[in-house]
Formats: structure tokens, C-alpha cells, sequence
């Protein structure tokens, strides 16, 4: 199937909760969730930290519209996004740890590179 994961939630719960996990991976740099929701959130982190690296008003406002917290922007956009200026794409890893003890489900790291 091409196209996004649903995820076992309804549209406004999926996105919310996408919106919170690029927030905090933004924040700290380092998230702990599973693989599915790890390759979901890896989708639109990479999109901020494009925009980051345009820069331009116009992008800070497209972030600041998806990212819940002021100064995560501020941060994307003067600290993150110039350290990947020279790279192309891949600005996170998705770090397997093993799977989760209730539920068996898939446990990983997701990190900016």
C-alpha cells in the first residue's frame, strides 16, 4: 500500500500524535517508540528539517503551523537545520533495541543523525 500508515487511530488522533513525536524528537534529539510510528514521524521530521534549511519566512511559518512549540522552531531553524546544510536527505536513524516485553511489539530509537 502506498501512501502513509494509519496506524490503529482515527485521522486527528494520527496526526496529533505524529505532530507531538516530531516535536519531541526536535526537542531531545533522541525518541523511543516503535518501528511503524518511528517511520512515520522519520517522514515528517525530515520534511521540518527541509524547511529548516530553506529558511525563509515562508517555512518558519509552514514549521510553526505543524510544530506545536515556539521554541522548537527557533531551534530547528538556528541550530539543526545549519548542521545538515551540506547533506541531502537522512537526517534520522531508526536504532533497533528489541521487542517491547507486554505486547512483543518492535522497540526502537529514533535519532537525528
Amino acid at each position: 500500500m502506498k501512501g502513509h500508515r494509519k496506524l490503529g487511530r482515527t485521522t486527528a488522533h494520527r496526526n496529533a500524535m505524529l505532530r507531538n513525536q516530531v516535536t519531541d524528537l526536535l526537542r531531545a534529539g533522541r525518541i523511543s517508540t516503535t518501528l511503524n510510528k518511528a517511520k512515520e514521524t522519520r517522514r515528517m521530521a525530515e520534511k521540518m528539517i527541509t524547511l529548516g534549511k530553506r529558511g525563509d519566512l515562508h517555512a518558519r511559518r509552514q514549521a510553526m503551523a505543524y510544530i506545536y512549540d515556539e521554541a522548537v522552531v527557533v531551534k530547528l531553524f538556528d541550530d539543526i537545520a545549519p548542521a545538515y546544510a551540506d547533506r541531502n536527505g537522512g537526517y534520522t536513524r531508526i536504532l533497533k533495541l528489541g521487542p517491547r516485553q507486554g505486547d512483543n511489539a518492535e522497540v526502537v530509537f529514533l535519532e537525528l543523525v
